[in-house]
């Protein structure tokens, strides 16, 4: 199955009426991506593995033995991949000096096709390429789908890679909600892993190297394929704002203590900084309690995401909008508290790699991007890298974005030029 026919495959997974994707982690359209995957790998005799965090990986393995080619591989890794399907925490060996390619599958709300997936796709078809050009691997080669990158469930972004590097307390991962208040060991443990069992894995940081095929999620592009030089420093932060829930038509507006005054006052001030320090700054999720038509709010709980060129820029904005909403808190009588849910510094990638890359890609166009990804994550142990395929429509994280066929074509071959690579020299 090539990889026009395995997006078509994928395509309906989790897809809402509107056209946007709802592929929240260990939920059951999350399941469906997984089983899909699962027997993606199980077609190409790849070895499967699911780590102890969540993360799924199909080895194409390399066999001492001379003439051992795609079909002898398969025979080898089968018992491998029977006790992965069949559900093992761990399975399988480490693997040294591998490369690791791949994403993820999971979405925002209401998000894009082709944020996550299109690294996968591409990658299961940059190995039925390399396979079709004889190629014999010198180095493991995986393919990698990796856990909650979005943090659309559980609020922490790139959950599985923040795992395994040892980023962030397995204790705070499993204590980790969602809206309706399940926990991430919870939702973990109803798909047959283990959540005492999360945590650094540093047999997984034995590899080579990771490269991660991505869309554009920008419109920076004017080549069909560039490759990334650095990831903005970024974060997110929750704002709760308390004050005292009361009557709308009976309450006077002198006794109010309306948390909504200061959340838009909050609001207001996130677009203030951002343009005052060079940033962006979102404030695009929030809860409101009881979020009823008639009645005073007792409590907004609502997130801010900000992100810029230089830590020092990002920390500035955070600062302003801290200082807004104090102040607005104490002119309408509600309190503030603000905690840091997750934050990344600057990912420069590694230069070697970079240059590596856009050689064999006969001098692409380099960028930086502002969108957070597992290879960011990653990069602090291992020499990491990332293509991106041309986003026409400049949208990202909603229906419209897009890559065109022809693209995401040329997508595959940039990825299966720069594993062949990377595997065989």
């Amino acid at each position: 199955m090539g990889f026009t026919e395995m997006w078509q495959d994928l395509l309906p997974i989790g897809r809402g009426p509107g056209g946007g994707y709802r592929r929240f982690s260990w939920t059951a359209a999350d399941r469906e991506c997984r089983d899909w995957f699962t027997q993606e790998a199980r077609s190409r005799g790849l070895a499967l593995e699911r780590d102890r965090n969540g993360n799924l990986i199909a080895w194409w393995d390399v066999e001492a033995e001379p003439g051992a080619g795609a079909a002898g591989m398969v025979a080898s890794v089968a018992s491998i991949a029977a006790s992965a399907v069949a559900g093992d925490a761990m399975a399988g060996r480490v693997r040294r000096d591998a490369v690791l390619t791949g994403s993820h599958l999971d979405s925002v709300p209401d998000g894009g096709a082709y944020d996550g997936p299109l690294g996968v796709v591409s990658a299961l078809a940059a190995i039925d390429l390399l396979r079709d050009r004889g190629v014999r691997p010198r180095r493991p080669l995986g393919v990698a789908v990796f856990a909650e990158e979005e943090g659309a469930r559980f609020g922490v972004a790139c959950l599985g890679s923040r795992l395994v590097i040892g980023a962030i307390d397995p204790a705070r991962a499993r204590g980790l909600r969602d809206g309706d208040g399940v926990t991430w060991a919870e939702a973990m443990a109803a798909e047959g892993y283990d959540p005492e069992a999360i945590g650094p894995d540093p047999d997984r940081l034995s590899i080579n190297c990771f490269v991660e095929l991505h869309v554009e999620q920008g419109r920076a592009m004017t080549a069909p394929v560039g490759v990334a030089s650095a990831i903005w420093p970024h974060g997110r932060w929750r704002f709760d704002f308390t004050g005292q829930g009361n009557h709308a038509g009976t309450t006077l507006l002198v006794d109010r203590r309306d948390p909504m005054l200061p959340f838009a006052s909050t609001v207001l001030a996130a677009r203030d900084a951002a343009e005052r320090h060079d940033a962006v700054a979102t404030m695009g999720k929030v809860h409101v309690t009881p979020n009823g038509v008639n009645a005073i709010p007792s409590s907004v709980a609502a997130w801010l995401d900000t992100r810029a060129p230089s830590d020092a820029a990002v920390r500035a904005t955070v600062a302003q909008v801290r200082e807004a909403a104090e102040e607005a808190g104490g002119r309408h009588g509600v309190e503030v508290a603000l905690a840091e849910e997750s934050y990344t510094e600057v990912v420069d990638f590694h230069i070697a790699l970079r240059d590596r890359l856009v050689k064999v890609l006969d001098d692409p166009p380099v960028l930086p991007t502002g969108a957070g990804h597992d290879a960011g994550i990653l990069s602090a142990h291992v020499p990491t890298a990332m293509l991106f395929v041309r986003n026409p429509t400049g949208v990202s994280h909603a229906p419209e974005e897009y890559a065109s066929p022809e693209d995401c074509l040329a997508g595959v071959d940039a990825l299966a030029d720069v594993l062949e690579e990377l595997v065989c020299r």
